[in-house]
């Protein structure tokens, strides 16, 4: 790992821009258009994540959340903090390009909105990042909720 400290993580590094749609049974279908950047400290082991949306007609922000991308011996680790309340921690085997998480953890504060259970599939391609989130809410099963496209963005 001293040789390589990203390993599998290194494609995924960098600014994403793109835009996604939502869907949920409880809420109007929605489009908006998002930013995520995976940074790199030189040495460790560990990408830095932000993700920023808003509404792609009305330019109002939708979502953030900020965490980390780590490598955990064979798997990678997605640890996501939301303003909204919520705390997450995902794991996934990498398989080429593909990290299917699952939860191994799911905290909300006393006020969050009842979020049950969340899943994320990341998928990079070259200069593509293709997400996809599904989410069970109070009396919702899981849920496919969003599906983004996004390029890598020139520095």
């Amino acid at each position: 790992m001293a040789d390589d400290p990203l390993g599998c993580l290194a494609p995924f590094a960098g600014r994403w821009t793109g835009g996604g749609d939502g869907h949920y049974p409880t809420i109007d279908d929605f489009a908006y258009d998002e930013t995520i950047e995976f940074a790199t400290i030189p040495g460790k082991p560990f990408l830095m994540y932000v993700s920023r949306t808003r509404h792609r007609t009305e330019g109002r922000p939708l979502h953030t959340e900020n965490g980390y991308l780590r490598r955990s011996g064979d798997d990678v680790e997605l640890l996501v903090s939301q303003p909204t309340g919520f705390v997450e921690i995902q794991r996934a085997r990498p398989e080429g390009g593909v990290l299917d998480f699952t939860t191994l953890t799911l905290e909300r504060s006393p006020d969050a909105k009842p979020v049950r259970e969340v899943r994320r599939r990341f998928e990079v391609d070259g200069d593509v990042l293709v997400y996809d989130f599904w989410m069970a809410h109070a009396d919702t099963p899981l849920t496919h909720h969003l599906h983004a496209e996004l390029h890598r963005a020139s520095e």
